[in-house]
């Protein structure tokens, strides 16, 4: 599964938002989440991974990178401006639930910094600029898992089982800092006009071919401003293969 190296958005231009007022995309953050990378053995390697993260009390401060007490290990495709929250929808852990059904799963447990209830990923938007707390978000891009899930529920099937589930979450990029903590509610303030959701990404990705509908949803993509660059060039690539 191709891997999408951290590369800088241009600025999110007001114009290219419009004000939005829309309560059933309103969320909540049920629990904050975050942890150090810390060092493990996994099939006889020692490996360094940030994916263990854990519920914390209180407010903490949401700043441009991350939460204060949560890092990354591997920047080169963890963490930076785009990915400065992860957020995992708390009706995914039912399904889990089932899947999984001898498996222990601790909010926090898919590595994420918000468990959140709220819209699934085919009514979040990329784009959507979010209050929570004091600070601002807006909705970057969905998770591509890397093996560390795998080590996270010592399965190496689970990367797999989680992509096909199409259950990603979804990263957001701080707009403005602030403190944030659970319990927080997350009300939708703009939204990109172009409304991708945030599961058309995983789809266009994992489509094999692109249909002339495959092209223009792409071409939308490109158009959002939030999407990082990284994204975009894969998809001018695709679109580029299509024509």
């Amino acid at each position: 599964m191709r891997a999408f190296p951290y590369l800088k958005a241009p600025p999110i231009r007001s114009d290219m938002l419009v004000a939005v007022n829309v309560v059933g995309n309103a969320m909540k953050a049920i629990s904050v989440n975050t942890g150090l990378p810390r060092e493990i053995t996994w099939r006889g390697r020692s490996i360094t991974t940030g994916i263990f993260k854990e519920p914390v009390q209180g407010r903490i401060r949401l700043r441009t990178l991350n939460l204060d007490g949560d890092r990354q290990a591997d920047l080169s495709v963890h963490g930076g401006p785009n990915k400065a929250v992860y957020c995992y929808q708390l009706a995914h852990y039912e399904y889990w639930k089932t899947a999984l059904p001898d498996r222990a799963l601790p909010l926090g447990m898919f590595g994420e910094n918000f468990t959140v209830d709220g819209p699934l990923e085919d009514q979040i938007f990329l784009g959507d600029h979010y209050v929570v707390g004091s600070a601002e978000v807006v909705v970057a891009q969905p998770r591509m898992p890397c093996y560390k899930l795998g080590i996270r529920f010592q399965s190496d099937d689970m990367v797999k089982r989680f992509f096909d589930s199409r259950r990603s979450g979804f990263y957001l990029a701080v707009v403005r800092e602030g403190e944030v903590g659970a319990g927080d509610e997350m009300t939708l303030v703009r939204s990109d006009p172009n409304r991708v959701p945030v599961s058309e990404i995983v789809r266009l990705y994992s489509a094999k071919h692109y249909t002339a509908d495959d092209t223009a949803s792409a071409q939308r993509v490109l158009q959002v401003q939030a999407v990082p660059e990284g994204w975009k060039q894969y998809f001018r690539e695709r679109i580029r293969e299509s024509a």
